[in-house]
């Protein structure tokens, strides 16, 4: 991976977050929290989890191990989890626009938090946060669907096209 790739991933990824809320935005408090039987119970709890893990992320890259995630029950509707969501973002952005290729190969070591002690080049592990993402984004689309609510698009071939119409307005 190169410091360009990861820069254009990290962009997608934030795209698909903010859609993934976006789209969140239209459910009930009850709705969001709402017990569905997914990975993680609802969507609520969905999202919170993409933001924790790339929260946890941000730190193994910057060479600390933290011992648990945040709790996802402080965020009782969209606009809470949004707000955090909009503080961290810049500093994961930040981080990924910076990285030159020696870090990106540089290889990191992190304690995960139920399976020990790991180590990998760090581009590997920034590839993993936005394929993690993906993941549970498509879960969420799910229970959106499942909830009466507008499906969203957040597929990387969407992000392409909507750069390329945007680049040549």
């Amino acid at each position: 991976m190169s410091p360009e790739e990861i820069r254009l991933l990290y962009e997608y990824n934030a795209w698909a977050n903010r859609r993934s809320l976006d789209a969140a935005a239209a459910l009930t408090p009850e709705q969001f929290t709402k017990p569905m039987g997914s990975s993680f119970s609802s969507v609520r709890d969905t999202l919170a989890h993409i933001f924790g893990a790339e929260w946890i992320w941000l730190e193994r890259f910057q060479g600390r191990s933290p011992a648990s995630l945040p709790d996802t029950a402080r965020y009782a509707d969209v606009q809470s989890l949004g707000e955090s969501w909009g503080e961290f973002e810049p500093r994961l952005l930040s981080f990924a626009r910076g990285v030159t290729q020696s870090d990106l190969d540089r290889v990191i070591e992190y304690k995960t938090l139920k399976f020990g002690v790991y180590s990998n080049p760090l581009w590997q592990s920034m590839q993993h946060l936005v394929n993690h993402g993906s993941y549970h984004r498509g879960q969420v689309t799910t229970l959106l669907r499942q909830l009466g609510a507008k499906a969203i698009l957040t597929d990387l071939m969407h992000f392409y096209r909507e750069r390329a119409v945007a680049a040549k307005a």
